[in-house]
C-alpha cells in the first residue's frame, strides 16, 4: 500500500514541477508610431484575466507557457495579436477609426452602430479642411440638415445656424454646448483649432435631454484633450491676403449722365447734363471703398501629453483680420486671443484591487479669450459705406479742392468739415441723396472701439462606484464682459448724418453665467444585453448688467477721453444709464435608458422636467419625452448578408423638445409712463404710470415635435456609406403678440397661437479608396427642406422693409416663413394697344394709367384693378436645397483638401436700388430698359423718382442659388528623415485660397445673405465674403 503511495505522489510532483517548468518570463517594450514609449498599454492572454500593463517606459514582463498568444491593446490604438517571445518590441498604430466611431451625445457618448437617433458628427480633420475662424463657421456645409448663413464678410462677423429649418418665428438659433456648458453668446471664444468634434443633434430623440433648450436642435462642442505618450507641441502659422471676389456692375461717368437725362425727360423735366460723353469713366466708388489685399494672420500654439495620473492639453493662438471694407481705415478689423487649459488629474485608481469606490478623475477645463475689434454696418439700407458707395454719382469726385472746397466749407461750417491723409477735403453729396453719403468720409470717422473679455471654466469629478455605476459632479460658470469706448467729432456728412456738439461715450457690459449637475449612470452588460442609463438634475442662472455714458464737449480731440470733457450736469451734457438687465434661472431633472441586444436591436427612452423664470406661474415647469429604435439587420443570424454589406440600420424616432428663447419676464406687465392726469380744483398734475400690457400668466414655451425615420448603410468594409433621413419637425404654441380691441388702451399680451412644420430629407455620402500608395476620400450631403406656417392666431406679419416700397417680407399663414412679398409682374407694355388690352372681366382698363414702356403687373385676386391686394408671396430667402462636398487626397507627402458648398432653390431681394434718391447711380442692367416698342419685356422705361413701376415685385428678385469652391488646400509633409536632424517630428507647408470660385445668376456682391434675426436673402448692399489667398505651416515637435 506504501508503495503505491509513494508512485501516486511521485508522478504528481512530476507533473506539477513540469507545468511550472513550462511557463516562462517574457518581457518587451510597447511603442506608439514614433518610437515613444506607450505607458499603460495592456499585454494579456486573449479571453482570460491575465495579463500586465506597461509602465513609465512601456516596459512590461508576463509570465505564460511557450507559443502562448498574446493580444496588445491602448485606448485609441489598434490592437495587435502576437506570439510571445523574448526582448519583444511592439508597436501599436494609431486607430483613428475607433475615434471615429464614438459619437458624443447629451450626458454620454455612444457608439455609432447603437445610435438610434439623428447626429451629425464633425470631427477635427474635416475642421483643418476648411480652416473656420469661428465655431459657428465651422458647420457649413459639413452636415446635412444643418443651414449656415454668413451675416456678412466683415471680420468677426457670425453666422446664422437653422438646424432642419425656421423652428419658430421668434429665436431659432440652435443650443451650443461646449464641454459640457451651455454658451449664450460669444462663441468665437472657441478657437477652432481647440475643437476635438462637433456633434449636431438633429431629432427631438437626440435633443431631448436638453428639453426646454432643444426646439431649434443642439450643437455639442468636445475640445482637445491630452493623449498618453510624450509631450507634443504644435505650432501652426498662415497669413493671408484678402481681395473681394467681385464688385457689383453700375454705371460709369458717361452712362449714368445719359440716363439721367433720359429719367428726367421722362419725368416731364429738363436733361440735366448738356454733353454726357465729356465725363469720361468718372470716379469707381468701390474701388475707393474696397480695401485690396487686407492682411489675415493667425497663430496657434499648444501642448499636449498624458502620463497615468494626468493629461492635458494647453493651447494659445492669436488671430487678426482686417476688412476689406474699412479695415485701412481702423474701421472693420478683428484681433482676438484665447487661451485654453483642459487638465483631468487621476487622484486615485484601485481598479484592481476593489470593484467598488475604485477611482476618481477631476476634470478642469478653463478658457479665456480677449477680442477687440471695430465695425460698420454690414447690410443696412440707411447709409452704409458699400451703399453709399453704390448710390453716389459717378461724376463726383471723392473729394474738393479750391473754390469748390471754400464754398463747400462756408455752407457747412469749416470746423465740420473731414480731410482725407494727404489734406484733401471730402466732397458733401447733396441733401437729395438723403442718407446716403460720401462712403470715404463715412470711413474716416473714428468708430467704436468694441472690446470683450470672457472667462469660461468647467470642474468636473468623475467617480466610479463599481458594478456599473458612476458619478458625475460638475460645475461650470461662464463670465462676460463687452462694451465699447468712442467719441463724436464734429462733422457734416448730410443734413441728417452731422454732428455739432462732440462727445465721449462709453459702455460696458457683462454677463455672469453658473450651471451646476449631477449625473449617475450605469452601464452593464448581461451576455448578448447591453444596457446603459443616466439621471441628473442640473440647475442654471444667467444674470445681466449693463452701464452706459457719455459727455459733451470734447477740451482735445486728441485726447478724447470721458475724462476731458468740460460737460456740465446743469445743461443736461452728461448722460447716464445702467443697472440689472436681466435674470434667467432653470432647474432640471433628466433621464436616459439605453438598451442593445448584441447590437442588433436598439430602444432608447428620454425624459425631461424643466422649470424656468421665462414663463407664467402657470407654465413654470414642462415635461420633454422621446423615444427612438434601432435595427441592425446585418446582425440577423438568420439572414444571409453578402459580404460586401457590412452595415444597414435602420432608426426610427419620435420625442419632443421645448423653446424658451423669448427673453425674460416676458409674460409680465412692465409700468408705462405718460399717463397724467389733471386733478381738483387747481387742475394739478399727477404723474401716474399703468400697465404697459396685459399679463399673461398662461404663457408656456414653444413645443417642437418632430419624427425620424433614418437608414445607415456600409458597404465594403464601410469604404463606402450612405445616411438617409426624413423628418417632419412641428412647432406648436409659436409665442406671439395677441389682438385686442384698441379701447383697452394696452400693449398686445404675447400668446401661444401660433404652429409652424418643417418637413424635409438629408442624404450623406462617404467613400474611401486607394490607388497604389495613393489614398483618396470624398464625402457629401445634401438636403431638402419644405418650410409652412401653419396657423398665426393674428393677421399677417410684415417684417423688412425697404424705403418708397414698403414692406418687403412677410408671414401668412399656409407659406414659407418668412417670403418676401410684392406684386407679380407679366412683362413690359410695348405699346398703347397692348395697355387698352389688359382689361378686366366687365371691359376695363386694368391698368388705365399705364403707357407703353410701364410694367404689367398681375391681378392676382382678379377684382379687376391693381391695389395692395393683390402682392403675394414672389420669392423666398430660405433654399430648398443645401448641399456640401468634400475631397481629400494623400500620396508620398502631398495632400490636397478641396471644399465645395452652396444651395438651390432660394431667392434674393435686391434691396439696393431705392427709387427715393433720384440722384442715385444705377445698376448696369438698366441699360437693358424699354426705349421703345421691342427693346425689353423685363426692365421698364427708366423715370427719376418712378414710383409706380418699381414698387416691390418679382423686379427686385434674383436667383440666389449658387455653388462656391470654399476652401481648396494643398499641403507638403517634409520626410522625417529631414526634420528628424532638427528635432522636428512633421513639418507641413502649404498654400490654400477660400472662396475661389462662385457660381451663382445673382449680379450682387454675395449670394450667401442673412439680412436679420428670421429673414434670408435681403440685400441692400452687404459686405461681401472675401477670396483669400493664404501660405503657412504646421509644426510639430
Amino acid at each position: 500500500m506504501r508503495h503505491y503511495r509513494f508512485l501516486i505522489l511521485s508522478a504528481a510532483l512530476f507533473f506539477s514541477s513540469s507545468l511550472f517548468a513550462q511557463q516562462k518570463n517574457y518581457s518587451g517594450t510597447v511603442l506608439d508610431s514614433n518610437g515613444e514609449p506607450i505607458i499603460g498599454a495592456t499585454v494579456k492572454i486573449p479571453g482570460s484575466s491575465t495579463g500586465v500593463v506597461t509602465d513609465l517606459d512601456g516596459h512590461f514582463t508576463i509570465s505564460v507557457n511557450p507559443g502562448t498568444k498574446l493580444e496588445v491593446s491602448y485606448i485609441g490604438m489598434k490592437s495587435r495579436s502576437l506570439t510571445a517571445d523574448d526582448n519583444m518590441r511592439i508597436t501599436l498604430q494609431d486607430d483613428a477609426q475607433t475615434l471615429k466611431d464614438v459619437v458624443v451625445i447629451g450626458y454620454g457618448v455612444q457608439k455609432k452602430s447603437v445610435v438610434t437617433a439623428s447626429i451629425a458628427k464633425i470631427d477635427a480633420d474635416d475642421l483643418a479642411g476648411t480652416a473656420p475662424m469661428r465655431m459657428d463657421n465651422a458647420l457649413k456645409g459639413l452636415a446635412s440638415g444643418v443651414t449656415v448663413t454668413s451675416s456678412s464678410g466683415q471680420p468677426g462677423a457670425a453666422s446664422q445656424i437653422r438646424i432642419r429649418g425656421i423652428g419658430t418665428i421668434n429665436d431659432s438659433d440652435p443650443l451650443f454646448i461646449v464641454d459640457g456648458m451651455p454658451i449664450e453668446g460669444g462663441l468665437d471664444y472657441v478657437n477652432p483649432s481647440d475643437i476635438q468634434s462637433i456633434e449636431v443633434l438633429k431629432d427631438a430623440a437626440s435633443g431631448a435631454i436638453y428639453g426646454t433648450r432643444a426646439a431649434n436642435g443642439v450643437v455639442l462642442v468636445t475640445t482637445k484633450q491630452g493623449v498618453k505618450g510624450k509631450t507634443v507641441v504644435n505650432y501652426n502659422m498662415s497669413y493671408g491676403w484678402q481681395n473681394p471676389w467681385k464688385h457689383r456692375d453700375v454705371l460709369n461717368a458717361t452712362e449714368y449722365a445719359v440716363m439721367m437725362n433720359e429719367g428726367l425727360v421722362n419725368a416731364g423735366q429738363a436733361p440735366k447734363y448738356s454733353d454726357p460723353y465729356s465725363y469720361g469713366k468718372g470716379t469707381d466708388w468701390q474701388d475707393q471703398v474696397f480695401n485690396d489685399n487686407a492682411p489675415i494672420v493667425n497663430h496657434e500654439v499648444n501642448v499636449s501629453g498624458a502620463s497615468d495620473k494626468m493629461r492635458y492639453y494647453l493651447s494659445m493662438g492669436y488671430y487678426h483680420q482686417d476688412g476689406i471694407v474699412g479695415g485701412n481705415y481702423g474701421r472693420s478689423n478683428y484681433r482676438r486671443l484665447t487661451l485654453r487649459s483642459n487638465t483631468t488629474y487621476n487622484v486615485f485608481d484601485d481598479s484592481k484591487d476593489r470593484e467598488w469606490l475604485n477611482k476618481l478623475d477631476l476634470t478642469i477645463n478653463m478658457s479665456y479669450a480677449r477680442v477687440k475689434s471695430t465695425s460698420i454696418d454690414a447690410n443696412s439700407q440707411w447709409g452704409s459705406v458699400l451703399g453709399s458707395a453704390l448710390y453716389l454719382s459717378p461724376i463726383l469726385t471723392p473729394t474738393v479742392s479750391g473754390d469748390a472746397a471754400a464754398a463747400q466749407a462756408s455752407l457747412y461750417g469749416a470746423d465740420h468739415m473731414l480731410y482725407d491723409a494727404g489734406g484733401n477735403m471730402y466732397t458733401v453729396p447733396s441733401s437729395s441723396y438723403q442718407e446716403m453719403n460720401n462712403p470715404l468720409a463715412l470711413l474716416s470717422l473714428p468708430g467704436d472701439q468694441n472690446w470683450s473679455h470672457k472667462f469660461v471654466g468647467n470642474f468636473s469629478g468623475d467617480l466610479n462606484i463599481g458594478y456599473g455605476f458612476k458619478y458625475k459632479l460638475s460645475y461650470s460658470y461662464d463670465m462676460s464682459f463687452w462694451g465699447d469706448d468712442g467719441y463724436t467729432p464734429l462733422f457734416y456728412l448730410s443734413g441728417n448724418n452731422k454732428a455739432d456738439i462732440t462727445n465721449a461715450h462709453s459702455s460696458s457690459d457683462r454677463g455672469r453665467e453658473w450651471q451646476i449637475e449631477n449625473t449617475l449612470s450605469w452601464d452593464k452588460t448581461f451576455g448578448n444585453h447591453h444596457i446603459n442609463a443616466v439621471a441628473g438634475q442640473s440647475a442654471l442662472e444667467n444674470k445681466g448688467y449693463d452701464l452706459y455714458g457719455m459727455l459733451q464737449y470734447l477740451k482735445d480731440m486728441n485726447k478724447p477721453y470721458m475724462n476731458n470733457t468740460s460737460a456740465l450736469q446743469s445743461e443736461g451734457q452728461m448722460a447716464a444709464s445702467g443697472g440689472p438687465t436681466y435674470t434667467h434661472t432653470l432647474s432640471s431633472y433628466f433621464f436616459r435608458a439605453s438598451y442593445d441586444y448584441s447590437e442588433r436591436y436598439m430602444a432608447q427612452f428620454t425624459v425631461r422636467r424643466d422649470g424656468s423664470s421665462r414663463f407664467g406661474a402657470n407654465h413654470k415647469y414642462g415635461t420633454f419625452p422621446s423615444f427612438s429604435l434601432g435595427w441592425n439587420v446585418v446582425n440577423e443570424p438568420y439572414l444571409k448578408v453578402p459580404d460586401w454589406l457590412n452595415n444597414m440600420k435602420i432608426r426610427f424616432s419620435w420625442g419632443k423638445n421645448g423653446n424658451e428663447n423669448i427673453g425674460d419676464f416676458t409674460y409680465a406687465a412692465w409700468t408705462a409712463s405718460g399717463y397724467n392726469a389733471i386733478i381738483g380744483r387747481n387742475n394739478t398734475a399727477i404723474n401716474g404710470v399703468q400697465a404697459g400690457a396685459i399679463p399673461n400668466p398662461n404663457l408656456k414655451w414653444e413645443e417642437s415635435e418632430q419624427t425620424d425615420i433614418g437608414l445607415d448603410l456600409g458597404f465594403f468594409n464601410s469604404a463606402l456609406t450612405f445616411t438617409a433621413d426624413w423628418y417632419k419637425k412641428k412647432t406648436n404654441g409659436m409665442i406671439i403678440s395677441v389682438p385686442i380691441p384698441n379701447y383697452v388702451g394696452s400693449a398686445y399680451p404675447l400668446g401661444n397661437i401660433g404652429d409652424m412644420t418643417n418637413e424635409g430629407v438629408e442624404f450623406e455620402l462617404g467613400y474611401k479608396w486607394h490607388i497604389s500608395d495613393a489614398n483618396f476620400q470624398v464625402k457629401g450631403n445634401a438636403s431638402y427642406l419644405h418650410n409652412k406656417l401653419v396657423k398665426l392666431g393674428t393677421s399677417d406679419i410684415n417684417y423688412d422693409s425697404m424705403q418708397s416700397t414698403g414692406t418687403i417680407t412677410r408671414a401668412s399663414v399656409g407659406l414659407p416663413f418668412p417670403y418676401f412679398y410684392g406684386y407679380k409682374t407679366d412683362g413690359i407694355f410695348q405699346n398703347m394697344d397692348e395697355v387698352r388690352a389688359y382689361k378686366n372681366a366687365s371691359g376695363k382698363m386694368i391698368q388705365p394709367n399705364a403707357v407703353p414702356g410701364d410694367v404689367r403687373f398681375v391681378d392676382v385676386d382678379g377684382d379687376g384693378s391693381i391695389t395692395a391686394a393683390d402682392r403675394t408671396k414672389i420669392g423666398k430667402g430660405m433654399p430648398d436645397w443645401t448641399f456640401g462636398f468634400n475631397f481629400n487626397a494623400e500620396w508620398k507627402g502631398f495632400d490636397l483638401m478641396v471644399f465645395l458648398q452652396g444651395t438651390v432653390g432660394n431667392d434674393i431681394f435686391d434691396a439696393t436700388r431705392r427709387t427715393d434718391v433720384q440722384p442715385a447711380n444705377l445698376p448696369s442692367y438698366m441699360l437693358n430698359r424699354w426705349t421703345g416698342e421691342g427693346t425689353s419685356n423685363k426692365y421698364p422705361r427708366f423715370v427719376i423718382g418712378d414710383g409706380t413701376n418699381w414698387q416691390s415685385s418679382d423686379l427686385y428678385i434674383t436667383d440666389g442659388s449658387y455653388l462656391r469652391l470654399k476652401n481648396i488646400q494643398l499641403g507638403y509633409t517634409l520626410p522625417q528623415k529631414l526634420t528628424n536632424k532638427f528635432m522636428v517630428n512633421r513639418l507641413r507647408v502649404f498654400v490654400a485660397a477660400d472662396n475661389l470660385v462662385t457660381f451663382t445668376k445673382y449680379a450682387g456682391y454675395d449670394p450667401e445673405i442673412s439680412s436679420g434675426g428670421t429673414s434670408l436673402g435681403v440685400d441692400y448692399g452687404v459686405y461681401p465674403q472675401s477670396r483669400t489667398f493664404s501660405v503657412g505651416f504646421n509644426l510639430n515637435l
